[in-house]
Order: C-alpha cells, then sequence, then structure tokens
C-alpha cells in the first residue's frame, strides 16, 4: 500500500535520527537511489548489445511487438537503417526520453500525488519494466515502462535529499556530494554484475538481475519512509508563479537556456559511452587476460564500470584544486569550467582515433582507459558545474523548471547521438572517432564564446 503524503515524517530540516553525522533519512536515500542506478545503468549496459547480437536477428525481431511500426517511424525520420545504426537510434530514444520524462514526474508530484507516493509508482514501473526485458515480445512495452518510471523516480528522489534540510543548512551541499557517490556505486556495479550475468547465463539472466536491483530499492524505500521528510506539494506557489518576469530575468532565463541547448552537443559525443564506444570494446578491443592462474576475457560490459571508477578518484582532486584556486582568487568561471569539459571529451575522442589508426588487429585495453579518464574530467567540469550554474542564476520561482530545461537536454542530445551512432557501420573507426571529437570541440568553442553572455545576464 503506497503511504499517504501526510503520513507521519520528519519535516523538513528535522531528521528522526543522525546517520554517521547526516540525517538518517540520507543514508536511506543514498541506498535507494544506489539500487535504482544499479538497475537502470545494468541495463543500459546490455540492451544495444542485446539487440544488435541478438534479438534483431531474423526469426527473432519479428516476434517483437510493436517492432514493424517503430522500425517504420525511424526510417522514416532516417532513412533505411540496418540492424546497427536502428539498434543505435532506438537506444537514443529510450536514453533521451527516460532523461525527459521527469519535467512530467515532478509535475505530477508536484502538483498532485507528493514525492513519496510518485517514487513508489515510479520503482513499481521501473521493476516491471525490467522483469519484461526477460520476454522478447515485450521488448519495446518494457522500454515504455522503464521511461515512465524514471521519468516519476528520478526527480523525487533527488527533491527529497535538499528537504532533509533546512533553508540555509550548510550540510546540504555535503549530502548531495554523498548522494553523488551512491549514483556512482551503482553505475559502477551494474555493468560488473549484470554483464557478467548476461555473458554466462544469458541475456535474461542480466536483465533479471537490473529488475532484482529495483526491487531492492523499492524496499529499502518503503522500510525507511518514516525518516524521510513530509511531502510538501507546491500548490501555494501558482499564484507568485503566475507574475511575469521583469527584463533582467528574462535575460538570465535567455541565457540559461542558450547554455541548455549548447550544453547538447557534449552530451551526443558523450553518450556513445553506452553505444560505439561499447561496440568498440566488444568487436576492437583486445579482451583477453593471463594472470598464469587464470585466463579469461573481460567483458565488454565491464569497461562502462571504469567512468564511475574514475569519479571517485578524480572528485576528490578537483574539488580540492578548485578551493585552492577559490583561495587565490583564480578559480575558473562555470562557463570557462564547461567549455574545458567538451575540450578533453573531444580530447578523449582523439585518443579512440588513435587508438584505430595504430592497432594492428585489436587494439589494447589501455586505449578505453585513457578515453574514459579524459571522458570522465569532461564530465566533472560540465555537468555538476552546470546544475550549479542553473541553481545560482534562474529565477527562484522557475528554478525547477529550468532544471528540467537542463535534464530536457538529453532527449535531443541521444537523438543526435543515435544519429551520429548510424554511422559507425559505414565509417573508417578513425574517421567515425574525428566526427565524434569535432562535435565535443565545437561545443567547447562555442560555449566559451557564449560565456560573456551568461556574465552579462
Amino acid at each position: 500500500m503506497i503511504p499517504p503524503a501526510q503520513s507521519q515524517a520528519p519535516t523538513a530540516g528535522v531528521a528522526a535520527r543522525d546517520f554517521l553525522g547526516p540525517p538518517r533519512g540520507l543514508a536511506v536515500l543514498f541506498a535507494t537511489e544506489t539500487w535504482e542506478r544499479f538497475s537502470y545503468f545494468g541495463n543500459a549496459a546490455l540492451v544495444v548489445l542485446y539487440m544488435v547480437k541478438y534479438l534483431f536477428d531474423p526469426g527473432r525481431v519479428e516476434t517483437v511487438l510493436g517492432f514493424a511500426a517503430v522500425k517504420a517511424a525511424l526510417e522514416f525520420l532516417f532513412g533505411h537503417l540496418e540492424t546497427q545504426p536502428l539498434a543505435s537510434q532506438l537506444f537514443g530514444f529510450y536514453t533521451g526520453l527516460a532523461y525527459s520524462a521527469p519535467i512530467l514526474g515532478g509535475y505530477v508530484a508536484d502538483r498532485l500525488l507528493g514525492q513519496r507516493r510518485t517514487v513508489i509508482i515510479g520503482g513499481v514501473l521501473m521493476a516491471m519494466g525490467h522483469f519484461m526485458m526477460a520476454f522478447e515480445a515485450l521488448f519495446l512495452i518494457a522500454l515504455s515502462m522503464l521511461i515512465l518510471g524514471i521519468g516519476a523516480f528520478k526527480p523525487n528522489i533527488s527533491t527529497q535529499v535538499g528537504a532533509l534540510y533546512a533553508p540555509g543548512d550548510e550540510r546540504r551541499d555535503r549530502a548531495y556530494s554523498i548522494f553523488y557517490v551512491g549514483i556512482n556505486i551503482g553505475a559502477f556495479l551494474a555493468p560488473l554484475v549484470c554483464g557478467t550475468l548476461a555473458v554466462q547465463y544469458g541475456w535474461h539472466a542480466g536483465f533479471g538481475a537490473a529488475g532484482i536491483g529495483m526491487l531492492v530499492s523499492l524496499g529499502i524505500y518503503l522500510y525507511g519512509t518514516k525518516t524521510l521528510p513530509a511531502d510538501e506539494l507546491s500548490l501555494a506557489n501558482e499564484a507568485s508563479g503566475k507574475k511575469p518576469l521583469d527584463r533582467s530575468e528574462r535575460r538570465v532565463v535567455l541565457a540559461l537556456i542558450g547554455i541548455c541547448a549548447l550544453v547538447t552537443l557534449f552530451w551526443a559525443a558523450y553518450d556513445q559511452q553506452g553505444n560505439t564506444i561499447l561496440l568498440w570494446a566488444e568487436d576492437f578491443t583486445d579482451r583477453s587476460v593471463d594472470l598464469v592462474f587464470w585466463q579469461g576475457e573481460i567483458p565488454s560490459p565491464w569497461f562502462l564500470a571504469l567512468n564511475p571508477l574514475m569519479i571517485f578518484a578524480l572528485t576528490p582532486l578537483l574539488v580540492r584544486r578548485w578551493a585552492r584556486q577559490g583561495e587565490r582568487g583564480t578559480e575558473p568561471l562555470p562557463v570557462s569550467k564547461m567549455a574545458f569539459g567538451c575540450l578533453c571529451l573531444a580530447l578523449a575522442n582523439l585518443v579512440m582515433a588513435a587508438a584505430a589508426w595504430t592497432a594492428a588487429g585489436k587494439a589494447s585495453a589501455l586505449w578505453l582507459v585513457g578515453y574514459f579518464v579524459l571522458a570522465t574530467i569532461g564530465e566533472l567540469h560540465l555537468a555538476p558545474i552546470g546544475l550549479a550554474l542553473i541553481s545560482k542564476l534562474a529565477p527562484a520561482r522557475m528554478l525547477s523548471m529550468m532544471m528540467g530545461v537542463w535534464f530536457a537536454t538529453t532527449l535531443p542530445a541521444d537523438i543526435l547521438a543515435g544519429f551520429l551512432g548510424g554511422f559507425w557501420s559505414s565509417m573508417a573507426k578513425a574517421n567515425f572517432f574525428l566526427l565524434i571529437a569535432s562535435i565535443a570541440a565545437l561545443a567547447s568553442v562555442v560555449i566559451w564564446a557564449f560565456q560573456r553572455s551568461v556574465i552579462r545576464a
């Protein structure tokens, strides 16, 4: 039974009990998000390979409900699509819609159901979607369930982290840092566990593990609801929301929308990780391991765990570096950091272009390590910095909407990523990586040039 929004719980800023300093509710949300991200990234690590290597084979793909209609729609937009380009396009639409749906999920929670009920509904939908992946005929329905579930779940878990603290509580920033670690623990473990199970026991074992992870997430959340703040519906804010923006606020909003639009280019290049980078790891990387006492091959989804592993390693270093720069008054402006992040992603793809040029046969796995180091540095200079920029500059009565705009850029980005991924089969691999590098470099130059507009705003 879904707990009512008005059930007894700590109010915002008051925790039932402290857990290692932070409110105990933070531990509940940390563990809930860890397992939810495990389920999401476990599925994402498999779905492109599943389509290309198994589901879209002749004689099997015809059993997928709705496949003919979806393929016809994509080919209407992009022309004739072979198996790999079709899988890339479909994956791009799936991830893009999954990260745009939180706009709807946030609205439903704010206006109708409250955060708790919406999170629980989202968790149930996601668990159903993961288990549906075990049935080939339900593949597209499963993806639809996951999109709706992520939309309900993702924004409302994050909202509850902030609601654990009173306004102005300096621990709030630390809480979000802890919460972000939980996200990446799930992202790190997911391809290792789900990828291994898929290789050893078949695709459905990997998808099943993702579903179990979502059930664990939902169970932790239900058990810990008494430690979470009460829902606060924002209907009372509707009247103030009708007041028109003044000239200064409009300028700020337009500048932030411009930044969000430009960041689309970064995400289109970055999101090749779950698509063409995974295909490179599968087909063009020497994954053999010889430890004398054990010989084998690294499952290709394991390489996706390098990104969260790099986040663990690099985040403290960058935070300390920016703190020292701040003390000296030399810390770069947020938009400068974002432009540098795009440049790092361009360099990461140049590393892959070099791998494709120089490899005789299959390339060393160390090329992928170099790629993920640079790509992660780029991510850390862009993703959290963009959220902080919006939080700082957006008009207070439009803050949630502007955050929604930031997340919504994932949809056009992933559609573009899928379109770019469609060239993987037809282009020389070095040229493909040069194409992706050029897009990231273009984003760097244009964001840097846009900096003055943000400063004026």
